[in-house]
């Protein structure tokens, strides 16, 4: 009898680590999700390995950060000499299904190309509720099906649908699919199921109706902002706050932002309760506590804080730091809350070591990648920094990506983040960055980067951060033309005499 688990990844798209209950949002009640982190394990400081869904996604799926895939931008298409560990689950005997969004290359591309080596058996995709193109949408080909004149409507409308009625949303459509595929499974194999959820990412406006009353609007929090802040920013940043894809933070009044925090908060509503129909199929079906459920998400979501819109270049914890919840009995002890850094990319260990893979056969797939469910246990050290890439990833308000463009890094270690952008070498500039202390500064209120007091603290994460860089590049690149070592007969003496 095969006793490995089923495992149910569910992912949703942009949303920030303190938008659930159980991360102490008080604006919604998120009662399936807490009922995770209750009987799991909840990780307080999962940092994603870069700001936008593209790469983080194929960091995620690969069990390695950016240089180990190469996948460096939002468009980017995901290399043909890579696997997701789907390949490697598929080819030990797991049933795997996806539903919604996989984006590990960019969305034009995926819209009618699967990649050799993505490992699903079920191949579901659907990037947006809203775009309904594409030979590969799953979403759209049940739309036009069973509800042909709200597709027809949904064409037209495009981001401006507004509120989506509960039977016609992507979201139910994702969950109805993830349930039907638990009820089918008959036991003979374990399977892997990716659920993934737009939610969620804007536009804002199309939750359900229903959902307003679950939301409290008194208790939405309002943006973190330092007056003045934007002034005296690495240029990058004032790039962002002027040229988001959203276009300028100027550009919303205070009662726009708060629409679309009413908005976030009512997708996360919808999300948790289709979650809850999940549970509830893995429960009809007796293996729910024979499965392995993760929670995750691919990057946060800035909502006005710090007077910056969604997602870009830049490292702050609404962007950077997401939830991160694992739940297995008899192998993750109930109401854990774990402090250590993690990152998304450890996903891909976790799974693969619940699937029998060995500790050196991980080490040759993904030596980065820590198994989550060994270090809730306390069978494994944490990490002692987490690093976050952004490498000319995403886009201005022009659609196109940023010119000149932006490269950043941010090395995060117990207490303290560095930020980094990374100048031209012609232009002689030098480092522009930011510096946080967030033992004592959770909120980044305080920059610290010309604090002189700090100056050792800068030079030490900057040493550090140019060590990750080269060791990095030495792993997943090194000599790429193999090696002609000359035999002991042939090597010199160095003897100049």
């Amino acid at each position: 009898m095969d006793d490995r688990p089923n495992i149910l990844l569910i992912m949703t798209d942009q949303q920030r680590y303190d938008s659930l209950s159980c991360y102490g949002s008080q604006a919604v009640q998120t009662p399936n999700i807490d009922r995770l982190a209750a009987e799991g394990v909840l990780f307080e400081h999962c940092y994603v390995n870069n700001p936008i869904c593209t790469p983080s996604r194929a960091s995620m799926f690969t069990g390695r950060p950016l240089p180990g895939h190469g996948v460096y931008r939002l468009h980017d298409i995901f290399p043909p000499d890579q696997a997701l560990f789907t390949k490697h689950l598929q080819e030990r005997g797991y049933t795997t299904a996806l539903f919604g969004k996989l984006h590990v290359s960019g969305r034009s591309f995926e819209l009618d190309n699967r990649h050799p080596n993505d490992g699903f058996d079920i191949y579901e995709e659907s990037k947006a509720p809203y775009n309904l193109a594409g030979s590969l949408n799953g979403y759209a080909r049940w739309l036009r099906r069973e509800h042909p004149e709200f597709a027809a409507r949904l064409d037209e409308a495009g981001r401006k649908i507004g509120n989506m009625p509960e039977e016609v949303h992507l979201t139910r459509w994702i969950s109805e699919s993830t349930a039907r595929f638990i009820e089918d499974q008959d036991g003979s194999r374990p399977f892997f199921c990716f659920m993934s959820i737009f939610d969620p990412h804007d536009p804002y406006s199309d939750f359900p109706l229903g959902m307003r009353e679950l939301v409290d609007e008194q208790r939405l929090p309002e943006p973190n902002v330092v007056e003045g802040e934007s002034h005296g920013k690495p240029e990058a940043i004032t790039r962002e706050h002027e040229h988001s894809y959203l276009g300028s933070f100027h550009d919303y009044s205070p009662e726009d932002i708060r629409r679309m925090r009413f908005g976030y908060f009512a997708s996360i509503a919808f999300m948790d309760q289709e979650v809850g129909k999940v549970l509830a199929a893995l429960e009809r079906k007796g293996i729910l506590d024979d499965t392995l459920v993760i929670f995750v998400s691919d990057h946060g979501d800035m909502l006005g804080d710090h007077e910056l819109l969604a997602k870009g270049a830049f490292f702050y914890d609404p962007c950077t730091r997401v939830p991160c919840i694992v739940r297995l009995p008899r192998q993750v002890k109930a109401g854990l809350r774990c402090a250590e850094l993690v990152q998304p990319s450890d996903i891909a260990a976790t799974v693969l070591s619940r699937a029998g893979f060995e500790s050196e056969e991980l080490g040759g797939l993904m030596p980065d990648s820590r198994d989550l469910v060994s270090l809730a246990a306390g069978r494994t050290p944490g990490r002692d920094h987490a690093v976050c890439l952004y490498r000319a990833t995403s886009i201005c308000d022009r659609k196109l990506y940023w010119d000149p463009p932006i490269n950043a890094t941010m090395f995060r270690d117990r207490r303290y983040k560095l930020n980094v952008y990374h100048g031209p070498v012609d232009d002689g500039a030098g480092f522009q960055g930011e510096l946080y202390d967030m033992e004592n500064d959770p909120l980044e209120r305080k920059d610290l980067w010309s604090d002189p007091e700090h100056a050792d603290t800068r030079s030490r994460l900057l040493a550090r951060t140019m060590d990750w860089i080269v060791e990095t590049d030495r792993k997943y690149h090194g000599s790429r033309g193999g090696e002609a070592f000359p035999p002991q007969s042939q090597w010199s003496l160095n003897n100049p005499l």
